[in-house]
């Protein structure tokens, strides 16, 4: 007895249910008529996306659900789908997974155990289902589950204890580095712990702030993998299970490579622009490019995601801009075939200072004339931006973001911050990593020490601490939650950390009007990191 199984790891639009259910449509056809699989798993709420968000809320999405579960029982035959959606019966809303046949839903389970952390808010809309839920796929026993299910023994032992004898489990797994991994690790130990076979079958994608990296897997009950999707892309790939002395047994087939920490993040930037731009029904993406590590990172991802052709920098020399740093960033984008322009911002500046001249009379420059550079550049930005259709992308880091290194209405202009996670250290790693694939970005850009020129011989360790210092305070007190005592017992000087702690909760105001972007650690601002603005703690 054999079970073919096809693992269908898609990138899906939230919102889109009737697209989906095309999608899910025309991928059933073909793993039944070019791989003569049995069985086609979809990811978890496949037909909203994920996440849904307060969509859930809308009558009109549970009724277009039902619509389009209609129409997939009509169009597909002879292949049992498994996919996710929710559920509404009374009153109470589910998310659940249904095994379709022929037509009709012969089984359906409902997510046990609700992520309510991070950036899962799943309590606020879904009740947990109690039951398990096994069916019968040609002769064998597969029990169902979703995501966090897996995350805990009891959910696989209970189907193991309902006759299960083989498991799968839907995801809809966001990204951060480290993560594949972990999961791998932790369904190898569930795979030992019920006896089951399981297969772990990802979403792929970019959904606002969150990137799914697909890696779908399977593990043998011993804990062994057998098989890997790749990561970042969509697939199709079949799985195949066979009945010995009783236990079902994978096949081995091909294991997708596992992505370093820079290629992985490197990776989810690229998918996360892409998709973002791609899902919103932009042209393309604007940039401003200064010759410095930030912007020269964020236009090399760009390139990637979108091509050379949809996006456009602009050099925005002032006062302050060092002739290297115009000769940097037009050879940057010269190498990458990027189209560039150069837009010198001295007379906005002027006409602000003339203006303001008389209110600021008696008054020494300071950040206020540095901050009118940068919203100079914004508002230039966001007028190539309104009148061409492409989305600005800003080039702003996460050790910047932490601290208030920004400018509201300046540099901070935008609509999406594919940076805003990458603390400065990465930001000068991926860089390299980028370079290994051809050298797109010059080495004086890498090598020089950063500054945002906005005042004569300005560098960022004038205002801050040496970046490699500041990341590891902030990752302490941003990502681990330590407070200051904890951070200073771990070596670091108490009037730093006190400084740069003080900087943090003070700018969380600025973060709060920032651009949505990648998110690729632990603990991201925005969805992860939920703080408020006025606070006398």
């Amino acid at each position: 007895m054999s079970l073919n199984v096809s693992l269908a790891q898609l990138n899906l639009l939230v919102g889109d249910i009737a697209g989906n259910a095309r999608r899910v449509i025309e991928t059933a056809l073909r793993a039944r008529d070019q791989q003569g699989a049995d069985v086609v798993l979809f990811p978890e709420l496949t037909l909203t996306g994920y996440p849904p968000e307060d969509l859930l809320l809308r009558p009109e999405l549970h009724r277009r659900v039902e619509a389009a579960l209609d129409e997939i029982g009509a169009a597909v035959r002879g292949i049992d789908l498994v996919l996710g959606y929710p559920r509404l019966r009374d009153g109470v809303m589910y998310n659940s997974a249904g095994v379709i046949r022929d037509g009709e839903i012969i089984g359906e389970y409902h997510k046990a155990l609700l992520p309510n952390y991070s950036v899962f808010d799943e309590k606020r809309y879904f009740e947990p289902g109690d039951a398990p839920c096994v069916v019968d796929i040609r002769g064998i026993p597969v029990g169902l589950t979703i995501c966090e299910d897996i995350w805990y023994r009891v959910p696989a032992q209970r189907a193991a204890e309902a006759g299960a004898q083989l498991l799968f489990n839907l995801n809809a797994s966001p990204f951060h580095s480290g993560k594949a991994p972990e999961r791998e690790q932790l369904l190898r130990k569930r795979a030992r712990e019920s006896g089951l076979p399981i297969i772990y079958l990802n979403l792929v994608g970019g959904q606002d702030e969150l990137v799914f990296d697909g890696g779908s897997f399977v593990v043998d009950a011993g804990g062994g993998l057998t098989q890997r999707s790749p990561f970042f892309d969509e697939s199709l790939e079949l799985a195949r299970f066979r009945l010995n002395e009783g236990r079902v047994v994978p096949a081995p087939a091909g294991v997708a490579p596992q992505p370093g920490a820079e290629e992985g993040v490197y990776n989810a930037l690229v998918l996360g622009v892409r998709d973002y731009v791609r899902k919103n029904g932009f042209d393309g993406a604007v940039l401003g490019l200064s010759g410095g590590v930030d912007s020269a990172l964020t236009l090399a991802v760009a390139a990637d995601a979108l091509g050379a052709e949809r996006v456009e920098a602009v050099l925005m020399p002032s006062r302050y801009t060092a002739g290297i740093s115009n000769q940097d960033a037009a050879r940057q984008a010269e190498t990458l075939g990027v189209a560039y322009r150069s837009i010198p911002i001295e007379p906005a500046f002027n006409a602000f200072l003339e203006m303001l001249a008389e209110t600021f009379a008696g008054s020494a420059a300071d950040v206020t004339e540095e901050n009118i550079q940068a919203r100079c550049r914004g508002i230039i930005l966001m007028a190539i931006s309104n009148k061409k259709g492409r989305i600005l992308l800003t080039t702003g880091n996460k050790s910047e973001m932490s601290v208030g290194y920004a400018t509201l209405y300046g540099d901070m202009a935008g609509g999406f911050a594919p940076l805003k996670d990458v603390p400065k250290m990465l930001v000068y790693r991926l860089c390299e990593y980028r370079n290994r694939q051809g050298e797109v970005i010059p080495r004086r850009v890498i090598e020089r020490a950063p500054s945002a020129e906005l005042a004569p011989d300005q560098k960022d360790q004038d205002s801050l601490p040496p970046y490699d210092v500041l990341d590891q305070v902030l990752e302490r007190h941003v990502e681990r939650d330590q407070g200051i005592a904890e951070i200073v017992a771990a070596g670091f000087d108490e009037a730093l950390v006190r400084r740069i702690v003080r900087l943090v909760d003070r700018n969380e105001y600025k973060r709060r009007q920032a651009p949505p972007g990648v998110k690729i650690t632990q603990r991201a601002f925005g969805r992860d990191r939920r703080y408020p603005l006025t606070s006398g703690f």
